[in-house]
């Protein structure tokens, strides 16, 4: 699952109840925070008991992960995507 944007309470919420329902299957549940710029308090509490529950939380080095690290969540963490090359 990818998310995007911005992870606040009320998508928090949301994502746990999906996650919920996808922890009871056979794979496992992995979340991708690449183009996530923002996340609020409910949205790192919700990330902490889900890394907790067994998810895989990936996320590109920067401020994001920073935070999230620092709160105590498990994080695979990407380098950040290079920038195309341009031909000369």
């Amino acid at each position: 699952m990818r998310l995007d944007g911005r992870l606040v309470a009320e998508e928090a919420a949301l994502l746990e109840r999906e996650c919920a329902v996808l922890f009871g299957g056979p794979a496992g549940v992995s979340l991708d925070l690449v183009g996530v710029s923002f996340v609020d308090r409910a949205g790192i509490k919700a990330l902490k008991r889900l890394s907790r529950a067994g998810a895989e939380i990936r996320c590109p080095s920067g401020p994001v992960a920073s935070v999230l690290v620092g709160a105590g969540v498990r994080l695979v963490l990407d380098a950040e995507p290079a920038a195309p090359r341009s031909r000369p």
